[in-house]
């Protein structure tokens, strides 16, 4: 058993993040969600990312749905207008780490470790 930690990402919407702490096993698979407090995302802004312990931010996925290079196949997002999902089909014990959801595309820039 591992977990995945859902942490709070900051910018100009409220963004709530569900579940806050994912305890998972090989195999399963794992829906996070993210919901933004205004329906503004007719681009669908939205992008996922991981990081693990002493690590930098690393992108999934951005504009919802689109993954990053080299990001693993097991790894898909999906969701429109203020829900979002990131599944993880399978997850692997190196999936451990925490992830975010953020407004913005593949060029967010983080302060402050958030």
């Amino acid at each position: 058993m591992f977990l995945l930690y859902f942490s709070e990402s900051r910018g100009q919407y409220v963004v709530t993040q569900t579940p806050t702490v994912k305890a998972a096993l090989p195999g399963q698979n794992i829906f996070l969600n993210c919901k933004i407090s205004s329906d503004v995302y007719s681009n669908n802004h939205i992008a996922w990312y991981q990081q693990k312990p002493g690590g930098a931010h690393q992108l999934l996925i951005y504009y919802a749905t689109t993954l990053q290079s080299g990001t693993p196949s097991r790894f898909s997002g999906s969701g429109s207008g203020s829900d979002f999902t990131l599944t993880i089909s399978g997850v692997w014990a190196e999936d451990a780490g925490d992830y975010y959801c953020a407004e913005g595309d593949e060029t967010v820039t983080w302060n402050n470790g958030h």
